[in-house]
Protein backbone atom coordinates (compact mmCIF):
# COMPACT_ATOMS: atom_id res chain seq x y z
CA UNK A 1 0.00 0.00 0.00
CA UNK A 2 1.03 3.42 -0.29
CA UNK A 3 1.58 6.28 1.21
CA UNK A 4 1.11 9.72 0.48
CA UNK A 5 3.57 12.15 1.59
CA UNK A 6 3.37 15.82 2.69
CA UNK A 7 3.37 17.14 -0.89
CA UNK A 8 0.62 15.28 -1.48
CA UNK A 9 -1.39 16.90 0.98
CA UNK A 10 -1.07 20.75 0.54
CA UNK A 11 -4.28 20.85 2.61
CA UNK A 12 -3.47 17.97 5.90
CA UNK A 13 -3.44 20.61 8.42
CA UNK A 14 -6.25 22.99 6.84
CA UNK A 15 -8.82 22.23 9.15
CA UNK A 16 -6.71 21.85 12.68
CA UNK A 17 -5.26 25.42 11.75
CA UNK A 18 -8.37 26.96 11.05
CA UNK A 19 -9.93 25.61 14.85
CA UNK A 20 -6.82 27.27 15.94
CA UNK A 21 -7.50 30.51 14.46
CA UNK A 22 -11.07 30.45 15.29
CA UNK A 23 -9.81 29.92 18.87
CA UNK A 24 -7.33 32.72 18.88
CA UNK A 25 -9.81 34.99 17.64
CA UNK A 26 -13.04 33.74 19.54
CA UNK A 27 -14.77 33.14 15.75
CA UNK A 28 -18.22 31.66 16.13
CA UNK A 29 -17.85 30.20 12.26
CA UNK A 30 -16.66 26.90 13.89
CA UNK A 31 -18.99 26.94 16.85
CA UNK A 32 -22.21 24.99 16.92
CA UNK A 33 -25.39 26.68 18.02
CA UNK A 34 -24.90 25.36 21.59
CA UNK A 35 -21.20 25.75 22.17
CA UNK A 36 -22.00 29.49 21.06
CA UNK A 37 -25.15 29.60 23.33
CA UNK A 38 -22.26 28.69 26.49
CA UNK A 39 -19.49 31.28 25.61
CA UNK A 40 -19.46 34.28 28.29
CA UNK A 41 -20.86 37.21 26.45
CA UNK A 42 -19.80 41.23 26.82
CA UNK A 43 -21.63 44.32 25.49
CA UNK A 44 -20.32 46.35 23.17
CA UNK A 45 -19.39 49.68 24.87
CA UNK A 46 -18.51 52.93 23.15
CA UNK A 47 -16.64 55.47 25.73
CA UNK A 48 -16.31 58.96 24.89
CA UNK A 49 -15.56 62.60 26.59
CA UNK A 50 -17.16 66.04 26.04
CA UNK A 51 -15.98 69.02 27.91
CA UNK A 52 -18.10 68.84 31.11
CA UNK A 53 -18.39 64.59 31.39
CA UNK A 54 -17.28 61.10 30.59
CA UNK A 55 -20.03 59.16 28.47
CA UNK A 56 -20.04 55.50 28.67
CA UNK A 57 -22.49 53.98 26.02
CA UNK A 58 -23.03 49.93 26.19
CA UNK A 59 -25.90 47.86 23.79
CA UNK A 60 -27.75 46.04 26.19
CA UNK A 61 -30.92 44.62 23.90
CA UNK A 62 -33.00 42.92 26.08
CA UNK A 63 -32.01 43.19 29.25
CA UNK A 64 -33.88 44.13 32.05
CA UNK A 65 -32.58 47.77 33.13
CA UNK A 66 -33.41 46.96 36.58
CA UNK A 67 -31.45 43.62 36.71
CA UNK A 68 -28.74 45.74 36.14
CA UNK A 69 -26.05 46.55 38.95
CA UNK A 70 -24.09 49.81 38.24
CA UNK A 71 -21.07 50.57 40.58
CA UNK A 72 -17.97 52.34 41.20
CA UNK A 73 -15.42 51.16 43.74
CA UNK A 74 -11.94 52.33 43.86
CA UNK A 75 -12.62 54.55 40.80
CA UNK A 76 -13.38 51.57 38.54
CA UNK A 77 -16.70 51.39 37.21
CA UNK A 78 -18.57 48.12 37.13
CA UNK A 79 -21.70 47.30 34.84
CA UNK A 80 -22.92 43.56 35.35
CA UNK A 81 -26.37 42.01 34.26
CA UNK A 82 -27.77 39.16 32.35
CA UNK A 83 -29.49 38.82 29.33
CA UNK A 84 -32.14 36.00 29.77
CA UNK A 85 -32.76 33.17 27.38
CA UNK A 86 -36.71 33.31 26.10
CA UNK A 87 -38.46 30.70 27.18
CA UNK A 88 -41.49 31.62 25.14
CA UNK A 89 -40.43 29.18 22.45
CA UNK A 90 -39.65 25.64 22.84
CA UNK A 91 -36.26 24.85 22.29
CA UNK A 92 -36.86 22.87 19.29
CA UNK A 93 -38.84 25.18 17.50
CA UNK A 94 -35.01 27.09 16.97
CA UNK A 95 -33.30 26.77 13.74
CA UNK A 96 -30.54 28.80 14.88
CA UNK A 97 -29.53 30.38 18.27
CA UNK A 98 -26.53 33.07 17.39
CA UNK A 99 -26.78 36.00 20.35
CA UNK A 100 -25.37 35.30 23.80
CA UNK A 101 -27.16 34.70 26.61
CA UNK A 102 -25.91 34.90 30.43
CA UNK A 103 -24.60 37.26 33.01
CA UNK A 104 -21.76 39.74 32.03
CA UNK A 105 -19.50 42.13 33.88
CA UNK A 106 -17.73 45.17 32.37
CA UNK A 107 -15.05 46.93 34.36
CA UNK A 108 -13.36 50.49 33.53
CA UNK A 109 -10.91 52.53 35.25
CA UNK A 110 -11.99 56.10 35.95
CA UNK A 111 -9.62 58.68 35.81
CA UNK A 112 -9.46 60.65 38.90
CA UNK A 113 -10.88 63.85 36.96
CA UNK A 114 -14.37 62.31 37.61
CA UNK A 115 -17.22 62.45 40.15
CA UNK A 116 -18.26 59.34 40.61
CA UNK A 117 -20.92 59.98 43.09
CA UNK A 118 -22.63 62.27 40.10
CA UNK A 119 -23.17 59.64 37.82
CA UNK A 120 -26.59 59.42 35.63
CA UNK A 121 -27.69 56.26 34.11
CA UNK A 122 -30.61 56.25 31.43
CA UNK A 123 -31.88 53.33 29.53
CA UNK A 124 -33.63 53.57 26.03
CA UNK A 125 -34.02 51.70 23.07
CA UNK A 126 -31.37 48.62 24.26
CA UNK A 127 -28.93 51.03 24.87
CA UNK A 128 -27.79 51.84 28.61
CA UNK A 129 -26.00 55.58 28.47
CA UNK A 130 -23.76 56.68 31.45
CA UNK A 131 -22.90 59.93 31.98
CA UNK A 132 -19.91 60.90 35.06
CA UNK A 133 -19.19 64.34 35.63
CA UNK A 134 -15.87 65.60 35.68
CA UNK A 135 -14.50 67.57 38.64
CA UNK A 136 -14.22 71.41 38.06
CA UNK A 137 -10.51 71.27 38.20
CA UNK A 138 -10.19 68.64 34.94
CA UNK A 139 -12.67 71.02 32.89
CA UNK A 140 -11.14 72.98 30.35
CA UNK A 141 -10.76 77.02 31.18
CA UNK A 142 -10.14 79.75 28.92
CA UNK A 143 -6.74 81.70 29.05
CA UNK A 144 -6.72 85.76 27.80
CA UNK A 145 -3.96 86.47 26.32
CA UNK A 146 -2.87 89.91 26.70
CA UNK A 147 -1.37 91.82 23.82
CA UNK A 148 1.95 93.96 24.42
CA UNK A 149 -0.03 97.01 24.25
CA UNK A 150 -3.13 95.97 26.42
CA UNK A 151 -0.36 94.34 28.92
CA UNK A 152 1.37 97.93 28.93
CA UNK A 153 -1.71 99.83 30.45
CA UNK A 154 -2.93 97.06 32.67
CA UNK A 155 0.45 97.74 34.46
CA UNK A 156 0.38 101.32 34.27
CA UNK A 157 -3.52 101.00 35.65
CA UNK A 158 -4.67 102.28 32.47
CA UNK A 159 -7.55 100.85 30.44
CA UNK A 160 -8.19 101.36 26.52
CA UNK A 161 -10.60 103.24 27.71
CA UNK A 162 -9.13 105.90 29.17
Amino acid sequence: MRTMNRLEQPFRGASSLQEQINRIFGDGLGRTGEESNLTPWAPAVDIYETENELVVKADLPDVNPQDLDIRVENNVLTIRGERKFEAKVHDDNYLRIERAYGSFSRSFQLANSVKAEGIRADYENGVLTLSIQKCEEAKPKQIKVNVGSEKTLEAKGLSKAA
